[in-house]
């Protein structure tokens, strides 16, 4: 399979930060200064005294922030005191998705890369990402665009979103005051000014235009990191419709391109709803978490709370709605307890699975146990509805083959093939949780259980559903929704083509 991966590639800073840090880097600040950038905080670092002051507040008060560096001088602050000491990795969604995509199997992987540095690339895995014609970004070498107020200096440094972990119980010294931190969270700068515009590489515009045609997928994403203004008084708005206007382009030329659309935690509700619009339009899959579909209660009209506590029956309802209001190809929502995807039987899916008219099931499985269309128990006749059948267990067996993936990066902080992957995977324990939800979702829905997921027609859309693995002592917690949609997306693109 051959991948586009956009926009946003960056590195990841991750330090963890202790009391008597912050106490040392407060002293270096005036008092009153400080204090009251805690109590009004600026939500941007125009100067150094605003990232002491950031960080002081989250640590203050057990908030997690990200604020966008204006300042080279405090980029070269925070690079020359912590760069060192940190942990380096791959930031950013397509970032991660592309490494993933390539450890997986993927044929050939096509990341779009802001500023293709030494650093930057070492990142990437090896095994099938491809760099159309990028040359070294060489230290000092001007790409600013011209017109664009941001200094030369911060669209040309490596994209580095400083990532600052403190610890719950750590204390420090807040000008004589001892501040105990109230939980675990993370304050983070961001000098990423170009991801923040969703920045296109020339390489991989050309690219992606010229070679169109022989992509099988794009997983795209970004638009979450879009700023209501920017300094030179452009908006997101501008911003959206040139990246759909390429998506557009790039499907002109291959009607057959699966575009996915990953989304993240918004800014503002007006940017997630332009986005989610335009996304509806053009792409065949939307992905999102239960943060972000609560987010768009405004449109769904199912209540928050729900969602936020994962319950199955409000996520389904939300989904179903969405899906069907937007006329969506595919909505699939990823939470830490289960994940659920929704999509239109009777006008084919987003893997390109066909459907001959048959909208619903006569029977239910008693015992729900359905083996390719079939129970064991013979209640579920596979000539009602063949197709509907065949396209659960589709998107089930991606949808699980995601979940390995997500569980094995979860649990070895590495993805290193699919031996690697179903050996990891075979360890971990399925969320408890997300099991007592799906039998909730069974009980709601009429549902049909399916291997060790189920699937329910609501209306005239079918809703598949899995629990999450989980494992007990997590290497890491970062990137593994962008590891379950790859590895998702994969396996679909897999079995369209085997279809």
């Amino acid at each position: 399979m051959n991948i586009l991966c956009g926009y946003n590639v960056n590195i990841d800073s991750v330090y963890r930060i202790s009391g008597a840090e912050i106490s040392e880097l407060l002293r270096t600040f005036e008092r009153d200064e400080i204090l009251e950038k805690i109590k009004n905080p600026p939500g941007k670092i125009l100067s150094e005294s605003d990232f002491a002051a950031g960080l002081a507040y989250c640590m203050k008060n057990g908030y997690g922030a990200e604020w966008l560096v204006f300042e080279q001088g405090v980029f070269e602050l925070l690079k020359d005191r912590y760069f060192e000491k940190s942990l380096v990795r791959m930031g950013g969604n397509a970032g991660i998705m592309a490494n993933a995509l390539s450890e997986l199997g993927a044929s050939r992987v096509v990341p779009n890369v802001a500023v293709p540095s030494k650093t930057q690339l070492s990142l990437f895995s090896e095994k099938a990402v491809y760099f159309p014609d990028a040359p070294l970004q060489k230290e000092g070498d001007q790409r600013a665009e011209s017109g664009n107020s941001i200094s030369a200096s911060l669209n040309n440094q490596d994209p580095i979103h400083f990532v600052f972990d403190f610890s719950e119980g750590e204390t420090f010294s807040l000008y004589g005051t001892e501040v105990r931190v109230p939980r675990e969270n993370r304050f983070i700068a961001t000098c990423d000014h170009l991801n923040f515009r969703l920045f296109t590489s020339p390489a991989f515009e050309s690219y992606a235009m010229k070679h169109a045609g022989e992509m099988d997928g794009a997983l795209i994403s970004g638009f979450h990191l879009l700023l209501d203004t920017y300094p030179d008084g452009s908006t997101y708005k501008e911003v959206i419709e040139n990246s759909f206007s390429r998506l557009r382009e790039w499907k002109a030329k291959n009607e057959k391109l699966r575009v996915h659309v990953e989304f993240g935690h918004f800014a503002s509700r007006e940017i997630a709803n332009s986005v989610f619009l335009k996304s509806a339009e053009i792409s065949d899959s939307i992905g999102m978490n239960e943060d972000e579909l609560a987010m768009f209660n405004n449109l769904h009209e199912i209540p928050a709370e729900g969602l936020l506590h994962m319950e199955a029956e409000a996520t389904g309802k939300a989904a179903c709605k969405l899906a069907s209001l937007y006329r969506l190809g595919k909505l699939f929502i990823h939470t830490r307890e289960f994940i659920l995807a929704v999509f239109k039987p009777d006008s084919g899916d987003s893997n390109g699975v066909g459907f001959s008219g048959e909208s619903g099931i006569s029977e239910k499985c008693d015992e729900g146990k359905c083996d390719e269309g079939k129970c064991d128990e013979g209640k579920c006749d596979d000539k009602e509805s063949p197709s509907l059948f065949k396209a659960a267990e589709k998107h089930l067996e991606a949808m699980g083959f995601g979940l390995r993936c997500a569980g094995a990066y979860a649990a070895s902080g590495r993805l290193e093939g699919r031996e690697f992957v179903e050996k990891e995977a075979s360890k971990l324990q399925e969320s408890r949780f997300g099991r007592e939800q799906l039998q909730l979702f069974l009980k709601a829905f009429g549902g049909v259980a399916c291997g060790q997921g189920a699937f329910a027609l609501i209306e005239d859309h079918l809703v598949c559903i899995l629990p999450t693995l989980l494992s007990k002592s997590p290497i890491t917690t970062v990137g593994l929704g962008d590891t379950l949609t790859a590895g998702t997306f994969l396996r679909g693109l897999e079995l369209d083509v085997q279809t």
